[in-house]
């Protein structure tokens, strides 16, 4: 198959101009279609990557791996399970918090928000939290000040800029079955989150005694979170360390919440596999067309090959080479445009939506308000090789007739 003459000559009849149109047309789309195929191939792929990055680096890095939270009420003892949760090999940080459901009002607006006390120092050790807002801001993040610190997409909707006051209504807890006014809380907005996506539209934080002075806690807390070593395996740890405890405690991993994002985009990549197989298998089935056409308008000159001592091996080659250059070609060009394309995917599609004026991604219903990519050369090297395989078996049949052709038929017809 490596033979420098049939390498020669199927390199001949790629370039050479058929004398049937309909040959070249065919042959064109077989390179076209698999070019186009490759192309999209990559470019969902990097999309697919670039929604795990995201997960991982914006998701997973700002909430907790997992959670201890309190059955009955309030954790007093937090700290004695802090210590037993430490000692686990695999818990990296520990920090306490206080969590409770509110209303945001600022004038006419109102918005249902997850408010979460939370310790500054020990929260930066369990997330990236601090990274997403200004720094000033977190370093002035004390108790007893009335601050908060809003989701972005939680400012935006009340129109409250950093300086700007409202007021947080909690639902007042206690055994009564009368229905109580809520508490009426003003505090400042000190700082803004901004992770562009899901959690800007819901989180509110404020520092952890304010929050246990609001929840009337004392010096218990809603739980404590922790973040572990390896994250695709925190609810076995979360387990583990459940198990240790005294307390009575529900065990929460980051799958119990955000655990659909990370199946769905790895569903979603392996339909793309298989799209990929399809739609390149689909367009190596042109290269069979066009090889059983090229055999048929190339006889003439095969035979005469025959007549000069080609041998069978030799003929088929001279096809396969044919039929390699143009899946090659194909996979070439379309790898490069793939490639191209992921690079710059996300401000292409940034630029698609400020031209027709419609967002394709909200930020209050997906985990990111824009479209990620990231390329893999290892799925680039993959589907491009996947197309030259496919076209390589596609040639088969094709060069194996043109082996068979009869030589002294074939010119005396001519």
């Amino acid at each position: 198959m490596f033979s420098s003459l049939s390498l020669f000559i199927g390199g001949r009849f790629s370039r050479a101009k058929q004398r049937n149109k309909m040959v070249s047309f065919i042959s064109l789309s077989s390179t076209i279609g698999i070019a186009v195929g490759v192309a999209v191939i990559i470019i969902g792929l990097s999309a697919m990557n670039g929604f795990e990055r995201e997960l991982k680096d914006r998701v997973l890095s700002v909430i907790p791996h997992g959670e201890f939270e309190g059955v009955h009420g309030p954790i007093q003892q937090w700290q004695t399970l802090v210590n037993k949760a430490e000692q686990h090999p695999k818990i990296e940080a520990t920090a306490p918090y206080v969590k409770f459901t509110a209303l945001a009002e600022r004038g006419q607006q109102l918005k249902a928000i997850e408010v979460r006390g939370v310790d500054p120092n020990k929260e930066s050790q369990v997330s990236n939290l601090s990274q997403f807002i200004d720094s000033a801001s977190w370093k002035a993040f004390e108790a007893g000040q009335q601050q908060v610190i809003l989701g972005q997409g939680v400012a935006d909707l009340l129109k409250a800029k950093v300086g700007d006051y409202i007021t947080l209504l909690i639902p007042s807890s206690g055994s009564t079955s009368q229905v109580q006014t809520p508490k009426r809380v003003r505090v400042k907005v000190s700082g803004l989150l901004k992770l562009n996506g899901q959690i800007d539209h819901s989180l509110a934080l404020i520092p952890l005694a304010d929050a246990q002075s609001y929840a009337k806690l004392g010096t218990g807390v809603s739980g404590v979170s922790v973040r572990v070593t390896e994250v695709m395996d925190a609810l076995p740890i979360i387990r583990e360390v459940g198990m240790t405890l005294n307390q009575v405690v529900y065990l929460k991993s980051w799958q119990s919440k955000y655990g659909y994002l990370y199946r769905d985009i790895q569903l979603v990549r392996t339909i793309m596999y298989l799209v990929m197989v399809l739609v390149i298998g689909v367009a190596s089935f042109n290269i069979v067309s066009t090889l059983m056409m090229a055999v048929k308008d190339r006889a003439a000159e095969i035979a005469i090959l025959r007549t000069m001592g080609a041998t069978d091996g030799l003929v088929k080659r001279i096809f396969v080479w044919q039929g390699v250059f143009s899946g090659v070609l194909g996979s070439l060009f379309g790898g490069i445009v793939g490639v191209l394309v992921s690079f710059n995917l996300t401000p292409i599609i940034k630029g698609l939506e400020s031209l027709i004026g419609h967002k394709f991604l909200s930020g209050d219903i997906y985990f990111v308000d824009f479209l990620p990519s990231q390329v893999m050369w290892s799925d680039v090297l993959l589907v491009s090789g996947t197309a030259m395989i496919l076209s390589l078996l596609a040639t088969w049949y094709p060069a194996s007739r043109a082996s068979q052709l009869n030589p002294a038929s074939v010119l005396s017809a001519k």
